[in-house]
């Protein structure tokens, strides 16, 4: 049979995802993984460097296809950084139901704990960056190296809250996962809640106010 002359990196993740399905196992070797596809093992190194590069792939692949979507929808571009968050939810999570099964194959040895794991890490990257990106209004405090702080904060209870939404998908096992679905409103709205800096802006520029009276007065 001729070799195939071209492979897309999208058609090696598929290739990847469907034998690690079908033999519950990763390819033995990249030549062995090629060879069973039909495509030179030099097409495989253009695109990834080995079989963990792959996997780290697949996640951000979810990633830039929930992003893909979302950005054709004009509503999305006008909505606030809450509703903006919530609809990355669902729309990742639907692509992470479409390929449950890899997901869970591959996630399940480490449910108790993968906030580290390696194959999140590319995940972690573009979903931080995404987050620092939603224009979430933080204190203004005026000091580099604690907005620094600040922001770093924000960005790992963002992961670490998104992490734990994973778990429980991944334990979910109500009809159309529909308990995920509670459980992203519920978590996403109460995290914009505690994270509301408006009233306390408020009662800051009330003191401030206050103060400056009180000076201009004395």
């Amino acid at each position: 049979m001729a070799k195939k002359k071209t492979v897309s990196k999208n058609d090696i993740i598929t290739y990847y995802m469907d034998y690690v399905l079908e033999h519950d196992e990763n390819p033995k070797t990249v030549f062995a993984f090629s060879k069973i596809n039909n495509f030179e093992e030099a097409k495989f190194y253009e695109h990834f460097a080995s079989f963990e590069a792959i996997e780290k792939g697949i996640f951000e692949a979810f990633f830039t296809n929930t992003i893909t979507v979302l950005d054709k929808s004009e509503d999305y571009k006008i909505f606030d950084a809450r509703n903006k968050l919530l609809s990355f939810y669902y729309t990742f999570f639907e692509n992470l139901t479409a390929n449950r099964s890899y997901v869970k194959h591959v996630l399940d040895k480490y449910k108790t704990d993968f906030k580290g794991l390696k194959m999140l890490t590319g995940l972690k990257a573009h979903f931080t960056q995404f987050i620092s990106e939603l224009g979430i209004q933080m204190l203004d405090i005026k000091q580099e190296q604690l907005e620094k702080i600040q922001d770093r904060a924000l960005k790992e209870s963002a992961w670490l809250q998104f992490i734990l939404t994973m778990k429980f998908w991944l334990e979910d096992t109500s009809a159309s996962f529909e308990k995920t679905d509670i459980y992203i409103e519920k978590s996403v709205n109460t995290t914009f809640d505690v994270i509301d800096v408006a009233p306390l802006k408020s009662v800051i520029d009330l003191g401030k106010f206050l103060f400056k009276e009180k000076f201009q007065m004395n």
